[in-house]
């Protein structure tokens, strides 16, 4: 029996799924089946941030890691820039977003605002 999880596996699994992340590319040729799994994964996670590729690629792309921005910025209490992402992106944004606001503790605003300030490190408040 073959090892699914092998470091071959791993790797053409996750270069599926970089491709399958991008809308901008597509699955094409004969691959293998880690690989065809990796981009089904890949494209699965875009779509859920993102909205269907057939309604079209949004201005703004989202990704995990702009969504946990989106939940910190939450949690501190400050204002987002929604410009740009699309009303089904923005239905994820607010679930992030909202998350964050329920973990809100003014005390930890201000203990950033004190460590900021002791690193000479300037925010700048987004604008609507």
């Amino acid at each position: 029996m073959k090892k699914l999880f092998s470091s071959t596996y791993s790797k053409n699994y996750f270069d599926g799924y970089a491709i399958g992340s991008n809308p901008l590319l597509s699955l094409e040729g004969k691959k293998s089946k880690a690989f065809v799994t990796g981009f089904k994964s890949g494209r699965l996670d875009y779509e859920n941030m993102n909205g269907l590729i057939c309604y079209g690629i949004p201005q703004r792309i989202i990704t995990e890691k702009i969504l946990e921005d989106f939940l910190i910025a939450g949690m501190f209490g400050f204002d987002i820039d929604a410009e740009g992402y699309t009303v089904f992106q923005i239905n994820i944004i607010s679930q992030w977003y909202q998350s964050g606001v329920e973990k809100y503790e003014p005390e930890q605003n201000l203990i950033l605002e004190a460590l900021l300030n002791a690193n000479n490190i300037e925010m700048s408040l987004a604008h609507q």
